[in-house]
């Protein structure tokens, strides 16, 4: 048990005592430094909330987080202001990063709602067991995230005004060592607002060296009419090139549905979504609020799907590239697609990782 310091949260390990110290960096204490926590005053007096939360300014990158040796993030939550009563997507606005061991580009950056599988600027409820976003706001993440020398998480303010009451905390244990085969966390976040037909869209692409795959969150935009999920989900890895080694058999199968996710409701087939531990269809929607609420208009509809492989990883060896194929059916046949696909691919690998593309401009992440 003790070569498993800070990893283990199994309840079946809850009475083994292993080393570790553990810390929080909340506004109350950016730091996470012992004994330096709630110091600050407010109207009740001193170390009565006097700091739950920050403003993000505009245009600038805010430090949430800076820690200095070996250790293990462990939970962090975030909640902010949302202005989607302005049409603003703020959960898109906002750029969440990590860099692990001083490196010089990030291992995780993703737009703040994407990483909690919330795109199209829309809060949606998921009850996982790696991502929770529970009412209003509340977005968790436990994912363990180790690192062998620093952490640092930083979130980019790209809305076009201040974020006033940004409130977070990063719950990590600080450890002497990690086993050798301990691997670093990676997110990376891509979009096609129209796909190329009859091309498969790239999840993820680029990796090189020995890690695995743990996760996909999709938010796909239906652009044409009839059933949109007929694609199948490819895996190349390991020096495959025209063929993949693993292959899905269609969109919602990858996602643990089945049928369209359609069940009947008088007689007409309706789209229920649900959530699960390791796989689900939070958020379906045919209506924007961001609009609708201004200007009284609907949206096209919008699918909001993740799965985690953490019982059945994707291993790979020396490299990986991930695909989906958009293909539809009409009832009659299969045909090719042109949608709105953004995703969030999550794995773990070695350092040093290959650079992610270029993030798009704010104004390109913004729903339709």
């Amino acid at each position: 048990m003790s070569q498993n310091q800070g990893f283990s949260h199994e309840l079946s390990a809850a009475p083994f005592l292993t080393q570790g110290r553990t810390r929080w960096i909340t506004a109350e204490n950016p730091t996470g430094e012992k004994g330096e926590g709630g110091k600050t005053a407010s109207n009740l007096g001193i170390a009565r909330k006097g700091r739950p939360c920050i403003t993000l300014p505009q245009g600038e990158t805010v430090v949430l987080a800076d820690i200095q040796g070996t250790g293990i993030l462990q939970h962090f939550w975030i909640t902010c202001t949302n202005a989607t009563s302005k049409g603003n997507f703020v959960l898109r606005d906002l750029v969440l990063r990590i860099y692990w061991d001083d490196e010089a580009s990030p291992s995780v950056e993703v737009p703040l709602g994407d990483f909690f599988c919330n795109g199209f600027g829309e809060r949606c409820k998921v009850n996982s067991q790696p991502i929770v976003v529970n009412p209003t706001g509340g977005m968790n993440c436990y994912f363990p995230m180790p690192y062998r020398q620093s952490a640092k998480i930083t979130i980019e303010n790209q809305h076009a005004e201040d974020i006033h009451g940004f409130f977070y905390q990063f719950h990590y244990t600080l450890v002497d060592s990690l086993p050798e085969n301990t691997a670093y966390f990676h997110a990376q976040w891509r979009r096609e607002n129209i796909t190329t037909e009859g091309k498969d869209y790239t999840i993820l692409d680029g990796v090189k060296g020995k890690g695995k795959y743990v996760g996909t969150y999709l938010a796909w935009a239906a652009l044409e009419r009839y059933w949109w999920g007929e694609g199948e989900i490819k895996f190349y890895m390991d020096g495959d090139e025209e063929w993949p080694t693993l292959c899905g058999t269609g969109t919602e199968d990858y996602f643990g549905g089945a049928w369209c996710f359609y069940e009947k409701e008088n007689e007409i087939p309706v789209e229920v979504p649900y959530s699960t531990p390791y796989l689900g269809y939070p958020f379906y929607s045919k209506s924007d609020s961001t609009l609708k609420e201004k200007f009284g208009e609907d949206s096209v509809p919008m699918h909001g799907l993740y799965r985690w492989h953490l019982p059945d990883p994707i291993h790979f060896e020396s490299d990986l590239r991930v695909t989906i194929q958009q293909i539809g059916h009409n009832s009659r046949e299969l045909f090719e697609r042109t949608d709105d696909v953004s995703s969030v691919a999550y794995w773990y690998q070695m350092e040093p990782h290959a650079d992610f593309p270029i993030l798009l401009p704010v104004h390109r992440r913004w729903p339709r």
